[in-house]
């Protein structure tokens, strides 16, 4: 064999070995997993999940010569484009579990190139991520979407001269969860560590058909204007319970502040003419005062509770309803005991009892 032949088999090896490297160069889009420099300090990534309507590829590349012939072809990362981009999101940024976990929807990923017929290679990348919060219970409360746009163009080359924009698509998804997180995690509800309950007594400055319990303001004969039913009893008021919640979120701590309602309605009040006496008076008072010491007990049960984040009205929609139940039953077993006022000495036991459980009250 001569040299000139020897030489020219080494050189037809080499431009075939080369061919064969562009070709495979040009058919490999290898995503390369990055640690983003930045530290999450409210969130970890807990899981991603795959909800793009196509999830066969993820650059769909058309090439347009001078011949007006299309050639048209699609590209997936190496291993599969949804474990690269997992494998990516894993990588990118540390997991610390003392933190929330969120979940990443991937709904759209998607990329397209166009070769102009000067060489150039026109590309746009659209992501959207939908980001949510994994609850203790299992489920999941969206927080915000990220809906990304880029614009390049390229050099004619291997498609993977596209994976930095890919990336970098990618990376700001990621970025924008971080900022958003650092912004939202102080003062949204949803993200929330903690719960802080304090209470106030509703007051009214200026009296209206409704009185709002005070120690300083007992009933007076003047508050009965219901009209007088066909009735065994002399007169009769109805005391009921209730709240109203205000909710604001400081440092990531839900302050829930709960004004207690205890209130008669003045139409709601009657008594027979000339039944209007002090101890007539006082047995209705205490009424009132039952339904005041339900409101307390209302206090208590919330007060032990360790109300969660994810529900916190739920224990005290349970905690009211225990109250209003025990009132409505202190009630009726009120004015059984005392036969609605008309045993006396059992009326100054009630007396007794209900004053003592005002005043541990600080009432």
């Amino acid at each position: 064999m001569s040299r000139s032949f020897l030489f020219f088999s080494m050189f037809l090896v080499l431009v075939l070995i080369g061919f064969k490297s562009a070709e495979f160069q040009d058919d490999s889009l290898i995503l390369k997993n990055e640690l983003l420099p930045v530290t999450p300090t409210g969130f970890y990534i807990e899981n991603v999940i795959d909800d793009r309507d196509d999830k066969s590829a993820v650059l769909w590349f058309v090439s347009i010569p001078r011949a007006r012939t299309a050639i048209k072809k699609t590209y997936d990362f190496t291993g599969g484009g949804f474990v690269a981009i997992k494998r990516f999101v894993d990588y990118a940024l540390p997991k610390n579990k003392t933190l929330r976990p969120i979940i990443i929807r991937l709904k759209q990923f998607k990329a397209s190139e166009m070769m102009l017929d000067d060489g150039r290679i026109n590309g746009d990348v659209s992501a959207v991520m939908s980001f949510s919060l994994l609850r203790e219970d299992g489920d999941t409360i969206h927080l915000v979407d990220y809906n990304g746009k880029i614009k390049y163009t390229r050099s004619d080359g291997p498609v993977q001269d596209a994976e930095p924009t890919l990336r970098h698509m990618l990376e700001n998804g990621l970025t924008y969860l971080n900022t958003w997180m650092n912004k939202q995690g102080p003062v949204n509800i949803n993200l929330a560590k903690a719960v802080k309950v304090t209470f106030t007594d509703h007051t009214e400055k200026t009296e209206g058909d409704t009185i709002y319990y005070s120690p300083n303001r007992p009933l007076t004969w003047d508050d009965f204007h219901g009209r007088v039913p066909q009735s065994r009893f002399d007169a009769e008021v109805f005391a009921t319970i209730g709240y109203d919640e205000k909710t604001t979120v400081i440092n990531g701590v839900i302050n829930l502040e709960l004004d207690i309602k205890v209130c008669i309605p003045k139409n709601d009040c009657w008594v027979k003419a000339g039944m209007q006496n002090d101890y007539a008076l006082n047995h209705e008072q205490r009424h009132f005062d039952i339904a005041r010491i339900a409101a307390e007990y209302f206090k208590q049960r919330i007060k032990a509770e360790n109300l969660p984040v994810s529900n916190y009205d739920g224990p005290i929609n349970v905690d009211y309803l225990d109250a209003y139940r025990e009132m409505d039953s202190l009630q009726k077993q009120y004015d059984v005991e005392t036969n609605h006022g008309g045993n006396h000495a059992a009326q100054e036991r009630w007396n007794e009892r209900i004053d003592k459980e005002l005043k541990a009250f600080g009432n």
